[in-house]
């Protein structure tokens, strides 16, 4: 009698959960040049009641970027500022500058029931993990790493010596490929296809019978 008292109980809260907001913290990271951000801003036109995480970082902004939309663009004593006060969940040094996530938001978007999109860097991905086990962890890649070197080269936003850097770390990064849940294949000239595949994903993860909530 005990045992059916506890399973009908185990259901009946699985039912409450199913019947709130399951929202979910979800990092999408991957080398550069695969296309993370271009994944995100069509994510953005097709779901924007998604929280789409903002990165502060203290590297020039670059032609088309803005402030507040792609990264918050601050200084180097801003920054340390923000280290200081606690109010970032993660930082690192990524190609010589710094990047990291700040807090504030992310609480405000889960306790309102949104589904919070994070796009940061392999490195920043394996801190989240750690700090947040039960976040979504997908990587995003091109079709092979001579695809990535290719797209890398194409960019033409660095000057030979960092793009040098960039292409070794990249290289680096893709063997960390099995350190995340996901793994999701940016094909070129199928954008659309890449972000299905997303939200295909973030459909599953919030019908999970043993969601729980993200705490930070």
């Amino acid at each position: 009698m005990t045992q059916i008292s506890e399973r009908d109980h185990e259901i009946d809260a699985l039912y409450e959960s199913l019947n709130r907001p399951r929202p979910v913290l979800v990092v999408l990271s991957g080398p550069s040049g695969v296309g993370k951000d271009a994944t995100l801003n069509l994510m953005k036109q097709y779901y924007p009641s998604f929280h789409f995480v903002v990165t502060a970082t203290t590297r020039p902004i670059r032609p088309g970027e803005v402030h507040g939309r792609d990264y918050y663009f601050v200084s180097m004593s801003e920054f340390a500022e923000m280290i200081e006060q606690g109010e970032l969940l993660e930082y690192a040094v990524v190609y010589g500058e710094y990047k990291g996530i700040p807090k504030k938001h992310l609480r405000e978007a889960l306790a309102s029931g949104q589904d919070v999109i994070m796009r940061i860097d392999v490195q920043g991905a394996a801190t989240i993990r750690k700090l947040i086990p039960n976040a979504v962890t997908i990587f995003l890649t091109a079709e092979s790493e001579e695809e990535l070197i290719r797209r890398l080269r194409e960019r033409k936003t660095e000057p030979p010596d960092k793009l040098k850097m960039r292409i070794a770390t990249a290289r680096q990064e893709l063997r960390r490929i099995m350190e995340f849940d996901y793994v999701v294949v940016n094909r070129e000239h199928q954008l659309e296809k890449t972000v299905e595949q997303v939200i295909s994903i973030i459909i599953a993860e919030k019908s999970r019978v043993d969601w729980t909530p993200v705490e930070l």
